[in-house]
């Protein structure tokens, strides 16, 4: 709760630290922002040029689908925004070392600020998103739960994020860890296949990434029009308390040492 009082008090210096994130990973690039909007996309385009036009693949009776690369970009976009997010926070304590042992700043802030920055960049895609699966589901009203969805992703990222900043300050070994974490993450979620797929006595593996319920509840809402079921809802609230009840430890234990570590 001090830490949320915290990035309270300091919300005008946290968005003007935000738009200095965003001016400096685009310093120098006559492109700005466009690049960071590339990558996503051309992933994207990728997938819908290979599964659905080149191959044409259409998936089961029971997939919340029928084409593949439909069915993957909606995975896909969330899972890249989550790692994006969850990676430059992990980096945000280190890169801002020499100003937190100069300056008696919030160590929140800079968590704060990277996921925040990356959460920017990657709205306007979520919002074509929706625009474009818009046809799929006639404009059911279940696209509102888009809205609690994106936000409590974003909520998950910072609390992740800040957690693993926290991990990486005392052990360097963190970054190498998450990052290929990140890269198999893909592979135990429900983003490349469907969930009834999945082995069901295995099933519950699915579930121990923090990811596999917002995309489920993403392909409720864009692919089936519906909204994300209570199973949905309650493991994302269950993924919340476990990943702040880690950060909270991880405050406590490290409020003496942090900056030394920096």
């Amino acid at each position: 709760m001090q830490t949320l009082k915290d990035l309270w008090r300091s919300r005008s210096l946290l968005w003007v630290l935000t738009q200095r994130e965003l001016a400096a990973r685009f310093a120098g690039s006559a492109g700005g922002m466009l690049w960071a909007w590339v990558q996503p996309v051309l992933n994207i385009a990728a997938y819908f040029l290979v599964f659905d036009v080149v191959f044409a693949m259409r998936m089961g009776e029971n997939a919340p689908a029928d084409r593949v690369g439909t069915f993957l970009i909606v995975g896909m976009l969330a899972w890249m925004a989550f790692a994006e997010a969850v990676q430059r926070g992990m980096g945000s304590l280190v890169e801002a070392g020499g100003i937190l042992q100069k300056n008696p700043l919030p160590p929140v802030l800079f968590p704060a600020r990277s996921v925040l920055a990356s959460a920017l960049v990657y709205a306007p895609l979520m919002l074509l998103l929706v625009l474009a699966y818009w046809p799929k589901h006639h404009g059911s009203w279940a696209v509102l739960a888009m809205v609690p969805l994106v936000a409590t992703q974003v909520l998950l990222a910072w609390l992740l994020g800040y957690l693993l900043a926290i991990l990486m300050a005392a052990l360097r070994d963190v970054q190498q860890l998450v990052a290929f974490v990140m890269s198999i993450g893909v592979f135990a979620a429900p983003i490349l296949f469907p969930l009834t797929m999945f082995p069901e006595r295995w099933r519950w593996l699915l579930w121990l990434n923090p990811m596999t319920a917002w995309v489920l509840g993403y392909q409720a809402v864009l692919l089936q029009g519906q909204w994300p079921a209570a199973p949905v809802w309650l493991a994302m609230a269950v993924w919340l308390v476990v990943v702040a009840g880690l950060l909270s430890l991880a405050l406590r234990r490290s409020r003496d040492q942090l900056v030394d570590w920096l």
